[in-house]
């Protein structure tokens, strides 16, 4: 079946410094990566559109990654970087929807799981950005960890009108019990205007040592919280490559949805994306 890989990344090192890239076991992936180089990778998978995710606070990674979209057909959208704090986060959300590769732009995400302040999402000038990224008709991606998610809960309470995207399945780390993360998770999952990836579990595992029986508790929590139609496939790629290859995060993700049906199957891998980031 035609794939969707609702979640990964391009960088090139020569541009600019990847700066949580520290320490030597960043090693691996502390080089250049780009559409080139994961077209193939995606083509093996029946991967035939992809969702392009920023990895800095810096509006002109956004338009880089806009540009990419726009002259390449295995991009279909992009979840980019706007300051939503700034008073004119809504000018500037359609000053990026009005460029010619501007359709490309489908979601907004921060590093919020790297923010001290774990209630930093309810912050009222959070607060007002995200209420701009709905009028502007684009969801928000949730980059989270446990301790964020009341926050994040909060917030799509307070916002019905946002679609919002788990990445990560909120990044709990693999071989820890699974609660409070379960069920703080399952509270998210409760509210309609939420949706989640599963993606990016092998890099919160031991890397050397993980294997799919690992993941399946956590894989099961998700689906069975929001359902396969909430649900979306994202390799989390370059980065999956410190703990796996693309072709491994792929048939991890047949493992942990294989008891699913066809028709669920097919929506974690294609309509879940297609659907919540309106791709085309």
């Amino acid at each position: 079946m035609s794939r969707v890989d609702a979640h990964h990344h391009v960088w090139d090192l020569s541009v600019r410094e990847q700066t949580w890239m520290t320490g030597p076991e960043m090693d691996p992936i502390r080089k250049s990566f780009s559409i080139a180089d994961l077209a193939p990778l995606a083509a093996a998978a029946d991967v035939t559109a992809t969702v392009l995710v920023q990895t800095v606070g810096l509006l002109d990674e956004t338009v880089e990654f806009l540009e990419i979209a726009g002259g390449n057909d295995l991009v279909a959208g992009v979840v980019g970087w706007v300051d939503l704090t700034a008073p004119d986060v809504a000018d500037t959300l359609a000053s990026l929807l009005a460029r010619p590769d501007g359709s490309y732009l489908k979601a907004i995400r921060h590093q919020v799981h790297d923010e001290p302040d774990v209630e930093w999402l309810l912050r009222p000038d959070v607060q007002r950005g995200l209420a701009a990224v709905a009028d502007a008709g684009l969801a928000y991606d949730l980059l989270t960890k446990t301790p964020h998610l009341p926050a994040a809960i909060q917030t799509a309470r307070n916002l019905p009108q946002l679609s919002f995207v788990v990445d990560h399945i909120s990044k709990p780390v693999i071989g820890d019990p699974l609660t409070p993360w379960s069920t703080q998770l399952q509270a998210l999952a409760a509210l309609p205007n939420v949706t989640c990836k599963l993606s990016g579990m092998v890099t919160e595992a031991p890397w050397d040592t993980w294997k799919p029986a690992d993941l399946q508790p956590y894989a099961d929590v998700v689906l069975n919280a929001f359902g396969p139609d909430r649900v979306m496939f994202g390799s989390d790629w370059p980065v999956c490559l410190l703990a796996a290859s693309y072709a491994d995060v792929v048939s991890t993700a047949e493992t942990l949805t294989a008891t699913l049906s066809a028709s669920d199957q097919h929506a974690v891998f294609n309509t879940t994306a297609t659907r919540v980031y309106q791709l085309s």
